[in-house]
């Protein structure tokens, strides 16, 4: 009897989870490139040749630090939409999310090598892409998936007719 609500939340909370997942992985390359692109500067060309040499244990502070420095903000946005400002604190939440994910897959570039010296870590990352991928082919199998595609595909079509004419 308790079964369905169960399943009801767990398919829920794979869904929320599979979003955010497919958010940061549409994002992570481009936005990793684009913070990329900043090293042409040569103090950030300096900052990621450091970052780059940090032992193992200093580049995993290095890439935990971003999700520290977001807490604020994002405790701030949620105070902005406490306050009614919901918008405004949506629109923090979004940039924060963005930014963060841009910061976190720019370090990981730059980290990933030795961060993968530590045996533990090395381990749990690749139990975390292993369900990850799992999750991400489950959602992209569903028929929810499938038919949000043929949709955009359609709408894609439509725009280009319209754009020809």
């Amino acid at each position: 009897m308790i079964r369905w609500p169960l399943r009801a939340l767990r398919s829920g909370l794979r869904w929320a989870i599979a979003l955010v997942l497919l958010f940061e992985e549409w994002g992570w390359e481009p936005l990793s490139r684009a913070l990329g692109q900043l090293e042409r500067l040569p103090v950030f060309a300096w900052l990621g040749r450091r970052i780059r040499n940090l032992p193992p244990y200093a580049a995993l502070g290095i890439f935990l630090l971003p999700t520290l420095a977001l807490l604020p903000i994002k405790l701030a946005a949620l105070w902005l939409i406490g306050k009614g400002h919901a918008g405004m604190g949506l629109l923090v939440i979004v940039a924060a999310k963005i930014a963060g994910t841009a910061i976190v897959a720019r370090l990981f570039v730059l980290t990933r090598e030795s961060l993968m010296r530590l045996a533990w870590f090395a381990r749990w990352y690749g139990r975390w892409m292993t369900w990850k991928d799992t999750l991400l082919a489950h959602v992209r199998a569903s028929v929810a998936w499938q038919r949000a595609r043929r949709i955009k595909a359609g709408v894609r079509r439509f725009l280009r007719r319209r754009v020809r004419v």
